[in-house]
């Protein structure tokens, strides 16, 4: 039944698409500019926390169900991909806090996490064990890049003995005698890790958000504040260790919680600050890591707080690009998920599956990647609770977190329109659009409440064209022939239709008509 279902729709779809041999213009046909190319991609990612703790210990057959949606890159019987195939994984090293339960000050287990170091100053490699489980699922279904990121050092090695904020200020929370010790715990991870797992860590960030106003006030997670020059400091010194043990892992500066911190000050002071030009303006001397061995030119940051309103969205992304093509320094996205401002969709409690939280991410990662040129995109957690937080959502049926069940949303289905398809080394290509008169529209390729494109150039030659339709009606558009020829193009369709999953749902030759419906977003890939 499920089959013949397919085929009808397919059949619907390709009869809507190519119609007969005249067709009246489009609302809007974009033109893929192959000889005008953007940043090139690298990875789509997701992170570890802080579920994978618990779920890396379910039964193994939810846990495969689980990798293969969010890592799997092969299709089913009738072309369906398995899963969004993402190509990057984020692993939370722990501070401490989940053996110190109560103490911690943080109240959920869920934020909490193992620690590899012990009081002693050895080290238990039996620690993070669901969280290592997952490293390894990811790997055997192709991921090979990996990052691992720290909310806080060790509970040993911070001010007041937690790996929370509690009662403190904007400075790390980091002993003064402790800085040295806790790149060697760095080091030693990374090594303990790839000899313990056969993962490596490609990428190392130390601090994540060290400039965030919101959260280090309270003992909600394990976090820890920073300022530039602390920031510089640890780099360097874990630089230095990284060379020392011949480690090329890079390090990675510095996960800011809000993109208006990097290129000036935002609801803190200038010590947290203009962090592009303290970290890469070769006149900021107590801070300039531009020259400093296994730190390569790029800025790390989060869409956090900057998606409304609309206006925003653009010209926030925009004047964070002016500042990264100023100091020649690349940018990565490296986690979100729905704030409290995010009020276009009801903010961020309550879990979607929907469209409506789908489409408002993929408005966003258009946005990072077109506008503020983001390399790669990664979301916060890949599995949450009741909360829009998680690409999967979560429901724990025993007493201690080790079994339960799932269920997918409409919102991982949507990150597959590009981590899917655009893998790394891609080039995003710039588009542009014309309309039915065949004029040129500026930014046209961007109509924020209606039809948004992205496309890019794969390195084994083929296309791909990400269209979202925000609106709430179907929209028309065709793909010029000139720059790609008369091209065939397989489209994959995500919509609140049950199944409509990276659905595929037909073919279409360059020139054409293509109907996107309302409320959904489809992927085209050239043969």
């Amino acid at each position: 039944m499920k089959s013949k279902v397919f085929l009808a729709s397919l059949g619907f779809f390709y009869m809507s698409m190519v119609g007969g041999c005249s067709q009246p213009a489009t609302d809007v046909s974009y033109q893929l500019e192959t000889d005008r190319p953007c940043q090139t991609m690298t990875y789509f990612g997701a992170s570890d926390a802080w579920s994978m703790q618990f779920i890396g210990l379910w039964p193994e057959e939810k846990q495969n169900q689980i990798a293969d949606w969010l890592f799997s890159a092969e299709n089913d019987a009738n072309g369906q991909p398995k899963g969004i195939g993402l190509s990057l994984w984020r692993f939370n090293v722990g501070a401490g806090s989940a053996e110190q339960g109560d103490d911690s000050q943080i109240a959920s287990p869920w934020m909490r996490a193992e620690c590899f170091l012990q009081p002693d100053g050895t080290y238990n490699w039996s620690k993070q064990q669901g969280q290592r489980n997952f490293l390894k699922l990811a790997k055997e279904r192709g991921v090979d890049k990996f990052l691992a990121f720290l909310n806080s050092p060790p509970v040993y090695y911070t001010q007041n003995g937690l790996a929370t904020n509690t009662g403190r200020g904007g400075t790390a929370n980091l002993k003064p005698d402790c800085y040295e010790k806790y790149v060697r715990f760095l080091a030693d991870v990374v090594q303990g890790v790839e000899q313990h797992d056969g993962i490596k860590f490609n990428y190392i960030c130390p601090f994540n958000e060290p400039d965030g106003h919101w959260n280090w006030v309270g003992p909600k997670q394990e976090g820890c504040p920073a300022t530039n020059r602390e920031i510089a400091r640890t780099v360097r010194l874990l630089s230095r260790e990284f060379v020392n043990r011949n480690i090329d892992t890079q390090i990675l500066v510095s996960e800011s919680s809000d993109y208006r911190c990097m290129f000036r000050t935002h609801e803190t002071d200038w010590q947290r600050g203009y962090q592009i030009q303290a970290f890469f303006c070769p006149d900021s001397v107590d801070t300039y890591l531009g020259d400093t061995p296994n730190v390569p030119r790029l800025m790390l940051g989060h869409s956090y707080w900057t998606t409304t309103p609309l206006s925003e969205l653009r010209n926030i992304r925009s004047q964070l690009r002016d500042t990264l093509d100023k100091h020649d320094v690349d940018f990565w996205q490296t986690e979100t998920c729905i704030m409290g401002n995010d009020e276009e969709i009801g903010g961020g409690n309550g879990f979607d599956r929907t469209m409506k939280t789908a489409l408002y991410v993929a408005r966003i990662i258009h946005h990072d990647i077109v506008y503020a040129g983001a390399k790669s995109w990664q979301w916060w957690r890949a599995i949450g609770g009741d909360y829009k937080d998680g690409l999967i959502r979560e429901y724990t049926t025993d007493d201690n977190f080790l079994d339960g069940r799932v269920e997918d949303s409409k919102l991982m289905w949507a990150l597959g329109n590009y981590s899917r398809f655009i893998r790394p080394g891609a080039v995003r290509l710039s588009v542009s659009a014309f309309d039915q008169t065949n004029t040129f529209i500026p930014d046209g390729d961007t109509d924020q409440q209606g039809l948004m494109c992205s496309a890019y150039k794969n390195v084994d030659g083929t296309y791909v064209i990400v269209v979202i339709n925000y609106a709430n009606e179907e929209k028309e558009f065709s793909i010029h022939k000139e720059k790609v020829g008369n091209a065939q193009w397989q489209v994959y369709r995500t919509s609140d239709k049950e199944g409509e999953n990276l659905l595929p749902v037909g073919k279409v030759k360059s020139g054409k008509t293509v109907h996107i419906p309302a409320r959904s977003i489809i992927t085209l890939q050239s043969n």
